[in-house]
């Protein structure tokens, strides 16, 4: 292959596609949060019936304090709250009349954390239980090969949160430190006398991943991608930073010596200060970054499609001294540039990546985002300030991009229609030739379809036409985020005609599956083609 072409990627749709940004948690269950269960199969037909060919998660993976989903404790686990607890009825791991037994929140349209902390768990170990008095053939088989297949991960993982559990929850740097420096000789004497502990949590991955396996090959029937989401950036309690702290940038106690954030700008004086600890790329360059060759395979094995969080910090990241209040002493450090990029497509080929490219990038994070025709993100709530012509306006969209309207982190489009100025209202309408008579939400979303991005993505509650009684995630706000839900009721035959005829009319679908074609062009590009 042509050395350019070696180091190119491209994610390229063969035609125009349309998708739904919804997390797993805002689906119906009678529950307290989403789950992997029939609710979510029947979310799929939904956005099968409205000609919407790609599914938008967040993480899946497991959450601690906050509840955000962009801070868990592995890259690989998924969260146990997403297990579908009708399906272990179904697998005879639940008596009938368990899941009804506990509280897990009584408000449908609003995910109780604290309820779910306290009793999730509680109904997890009966099936464990169960499972463990009964020993289902089939099943115990399943099991056994999950944990062969999964040995890169699930034993460390396991065994973290065993440990985590004895330590009353308690952060790994809080650990005593012979457990905090993984001294081999406490380590195996944790193991022997907590075992069924550590069995424990590698059985609740097993059913998280055995559920997600039916749910994806279900989309996959119905010709939906599903699009998940990797943050840059590994927590601070993760397994990862306690098994290999030599790749991250910490002191001889373990402890960081600088942490994630933003510098400051418009929006904030005092910059963002996130606390991730952060890489020590040197150091992954020394194995030819197999961390991240490893964490970008799993997830293109659990994932259509991949959305990578803070594109803008793998060329270079605000670096703050551990320890500081505010982002405000932080300065920039280059990251790993091109290197990693051309290591993961020789390792794995063509990568499905949309990245994260918002805020103010400068040309050499626009030039590594190009080197490797990357698709970034436009997002219209930005784009509409009189007097200046934004980027985000339609006119400069191009097709390699995916566009929105507002992601997660900003307001439902209702909202932010409520609170801009009059002078942004009057350009949007004279933008759009509108009169005032018209509904500019909608207008707004027929103008998002009808853009040339290759993929435009829209929230669902902007579908919905909700205010931010539904907004997902206030930046900057440690608690009170990640709890929206819709209602079963709210999935309309309407809802769907009118999203499905906005698609066809926009040339974003047909009635024909899509799928990824894997196989590579002599361009080296991936598409999603139309079979």
């Amino acid at each position: 292959m042509p050395e350019q072409q070696s180091r190119k990627t491209q994610f390229h749709f063969g035609g125009r596609a349309s998708g739904v940004l919804c997390h797993i948690s805002s689906l119906p269950s009678p529950y307290g949060i989403g789950s992997f269960g029939q609710a979510a199969r029947d979310f799929v037909d939904f956005l099968h019936a409205a000609g919407q060919r790609v599914w938008q998660i967040l993480p899946l993976g497991t959450t601690g304090f906050g509840d955000s989903p962009y801070q868990n404790f592995s890259m690989h686990a998924g969260n146990p709250y997403f297990i579908d607890l009708d399906n272990l009825v179904e697998l005879d791991l639940l008596e009938a009349e368990a899941p009804g037994q506990l509280d897990f929140g009584q408000d449908p349209k609003a995910v109780d954390y604290g309820q779910l902390w306290e009793n999730r768990r509680t109904i997890l170990t009966w099936a464990w239980e169960r499972f463990k008095f009964t020993q289902p053939r089939e099943l115990l088989k399943e099991f056994l090969s999950f944990q062969e297949d999964s040995l890169t991960w699930l034993n460390d993982y396991s065994l973290f949160m065993a440990i985590k559990e004895e330590q009353g929850g308690k952060s790994w740097s809080e650990w005593p430190r012979d457990l905090k420096f993984r001294e081999q000789d406490v380590i195996l004497d944790f193991q022997k006398e907590h075992s069924d502990k550590i069995e424990f949590y590698a059985f609740v991955q097993f059913l998280f991943f055995r559920q997600w396996k039916e749910l994806k090959d279900y989309a996959e029937e119905k010709g939906v991608l599903i699009m998940g989401d990797i943050p840059i950036y590994i927590a601070a309690d993760s397994v990862e930073t306690w098994k290999e702290p030599e790749l991250f940038l910490l002191d001889e106690n373990l402890s960081p010596s600088f942490v994630a954030g933003c510098p400051p700008d418009f929006f904030s004086e005092d910059g963002q200060l996130w606390g991730n600890p952060l890489y020590d790329w040197d150091k992954m360059a020394e194995s030819d970054y197999s961390w991240w060759v490893e964490r970008i395979r799993f997830s293109l094995s659990i994932y259509d499609l991949i959305r990578i969080d803070h594109f803008r910090g793998f060329e270079s990241f605000w670096a703050v001294p551990f320890g500081d209040l505010t982002a405000r002493r932080g300065t920039y450090m280059l990251g790993p540039g091109s290197a990693l990029f051309e290591r993961l497509i020789e390792v794995l080929g063509p990568l499905p990546l949309v990245v994260e490219d918002l805020g103010v990038l400068t040309d050499a994070v626009h030039e590594l985002r190009d080197e490797f025709d990357l698709p970034g993100m436009k997002v219209m709530q930005f784009a509409f300030w009189p007097g200046a012509d934004s980027e985000y306006l339609p006119h400069h969209m191009i097709q390699n991009c995916v566009a929105y309207l507002g992601s997660h982190d900003n307001d439902t489009l209702k909202a932010w229609l409520e609170q801009i100025s009059e002078p942004e209202l009057d350009f949007i309408r004279r933008y759009l030739g509108l009169g005032p008579e018209r509904d500019l939400a909608r207008e707004l979303l027929r103008t998002l379809q009808i853009s040339v991005a290759d993929l435009a993505i829209m929230q669902m509650q902007d579908l919905l036409a909700l205010g931010n009684e539904a907004r997902m995630n206030w930046p900057g706000e440690a608690t009170g985020n990640w709890r929206w839900r819709f209602l079963a009721s709210d999935l309309t035959a309407e809802l769907a005609k009118e999203f499905k005829d906005l698609a066809t009319l926009a040339g974003r679908w047909s009635d024909q599956k899509a799928e990824v074609n894997t196989e590579e062009s002599s361009d080296h590009e991936l598409d999603l083609e139309l079979t």
